[in-house]
């Protein structure tokens, strides 16, 4: 199923929802507008298997730029819309985009791209067109409303967020069937096991656009028949309002939305009605066994986690009674045979932390124009598994643990310390508002435990705070894993996807040892 379907059986229905105007667009409006944006972009010559590229914020026509792709062989790239401007041309330029659509609100970024993104001739600007882009909403409005008559189904070419290194598009293969293809499999059949959803389900996206999973998940909604309702950004207190108002069934969120709704006021928190919530799930960056039981708490067993990278290699998921019985854990494997390795490709037994690969039937994902970066996720012996870089280790049931990635695994006196307990510590403090954890060079032990902290409101950095910090994970993990060295800033580089961008923060400090 697709929007196309929807629009004739429930063409008036909502199918997104802008949670803070209330602002709707029906299916028959997402069916009729893709269909136009798609013979737009055929007119320009563009074809099956070219790329377009999106870079906007959380609007209420970035559904139907995906869909637009999706039903024509088109691959779409979404693109942070936080970027500094030589970032997003690199990715117009690296994914070979021959069409770029963007927003008024975007203009600023956009207009300082246009002299680095010369092979992408076609640039588009929703709302309101700034000097060298064509308006949008023009060049569609006279373009026919009706489907090509053959709609080969397009996919997605998503970018990493480059937490590690630079961001890489994350190409598979087109499918070679059509959209409307009745044996298509979609995200929605594993959004129907994973959250129970159907066509009556309302899904509350709080996350940016651009990102992998509020995108595709959105998508898997528009399958199903679904109505999405889209946040502008996450707001704590407006995302529980939002239940309330909009009666919302499921949604997906990450840890740090789930911290920050936890460290609420009793009675924020006790003020609205969650009782239409059905389903949660959770994803994207690691979650404390305290806060995800506190959520618990609150919220029933209704909280559910998957672990999936852009890449579609493997995925686990569990649900809260699985978790209560393997807190910790990520779940089992629904798609791919996970395996933990050693650094050499040793597989390792149940119980020891490894490189996690997970094994498929073929080869699947390619980077985009990296053949050495593919070449790396591979394992060194069998092709077909292949690693995201996390670290994790398997229990005797086959559930799977994640310790951290390996990029920042800390190695003080030839001992392994995973950055991602600490800050899952410090996390739990109630004047801590964020940190991050890695290592910086030590002449005697290789390495050494730096923590930087983000303060929560109303509490001033101080050495008085660092000793309390210390004193209160000394009470939670070993000495040995306890930060030396605790700075404090007033706001540390967080994605709006919930990771924690985190090597440039220590570049910097890496930088200033240098310079000494």
């Amino acid at each position: 199923m697709f929007p196309g379907d929807h629009a004739v059986t429930t063409p008036d229905k909502a199918a997104i929802i802008m949670a803070a105007t209330g602002e709707t667009v029906t299916y028959k409006q997402l069916d009729d507008r893709s269909n136009q944006l798609v013979h737009l972009l055929r007119s320009r010559g563009l074809t099956v298997g070219d790329h377009i590229a999106i870079l906007a914020e959380n609007h209420p026509r970035y559904f139907e730029v995906y869909w637009a792709a999706m039903r024509s062989g088109l691959y779409i790239t979404t693109i942070n819309r936080y970027l500094a401007p030589d970032e997003a041309a690199y990715i117009v330029n690296d994914s070979n985009a021959k069409a770029l659509i963007t927003s008024a609100a975007l203009e600023a970024t956009a207009s300082a791209m246009l002299g680095l993104i010369p092979d992408c001739p076609h640039r588009l600007m929703m709302d309101t067109a700034a000097d060298g882009f064509e308006s949008y909403e023009e060049q569609t409005a006279d373009q026919p409303t009706t489907p090509l008559d053959v709609q080969p189904a397009g996919e997605a070419m998503l970018y990493s967020s480059g937490t590690t290194g630079q961001p890489k598009g994350i190409r598979r293969p087109l499918s070679g069937i059509t959209i409307d293809d009745p044996n298509r499999t979609g995200i929605s059949s594993l959004e129907r096991f994973l959250l129970g959803m159907d066509e009556t389900s309302v899904y509350l996206s709080p996350a940016p656009l651009y990102h992998s999973a509020p995108l595709l998940w959105g998508g898997g909604v528009h399958e199903l028949g679904g109505t999405v309702v889209i946040m502008d950004r996450f707001d704590s207190a407006k995302y529980l309002e939002y239940i309330e108002q909009y009666s919302v069934t499921a949604s997906q969120v990450v840890p740090t939305m789930f911290i920050r709704m936890l460290k609420l006021p009793d009675e924020t928190k006790n003020r609205f009605d969650l009782s239409s919530l059905k389903m949660v799930v959770h994803a994207a960056a690691p979650c404390p066994v305290a806060v995800k039981q506190e959520m618990i708490d609150w919220w029933g067993p209704i909280i559910n986690e998957y672990y999936a990278g852009t890449e579609g290699n493997g995925l686990c998921f569990i649900d809260s009674p699985q978790w209560l019985e393997h807190k910790g854990s990520v779940g089992k494997a629904m798609v791919g045979i996970p395996h933990i390795c050693d650094d050499d490709g040793n597989e390792l037994p149940a119980g020891e932390s490894g490189l996690v690969y997970f094994e498929n039937e073929s080869e699947g994902f390619e980077y985009h124009g990296d053949p050495e970066k593919t070449a790396d996720s591979r394992h060194p012996v069998h092709s077909n598994w292949s690693k995201l870089g996390d670290i994790g280790y398997l229990d005797d049931d086959g559930y799977l643990y994640l310790t951290d990635r390996s990029a920042f695994m800390i190695i003080s006196g030839g001992v392994n310390i995973y950055p991602q307990e600490i800050e899952a510590c410090f996390a739990l403090h109630p004047k801590v508002a964020d940190v991050a954890v890695f290592g910086l060079p030590d002449a005697e032990m290789g390495e050494y435990v730096h923590a930087v902290v983000q303060p929560e409101a109303g509490t001033d950095p101080s050495d008085e705070l660092a000793a309390e910090l210390r004193e209160f994970a000394r009470n939670e993990i070993a000495h040995y894993k306890v930060p030396r060295v605790i700075d404090f800033r007033a706001e540390l580089p967080r994605l709006p996807t919930g990771k924690l961008y985190k090597k440039p923060l220590r570049q910097e400090y890496l930088d200033a040892l240098e310079a000494t």
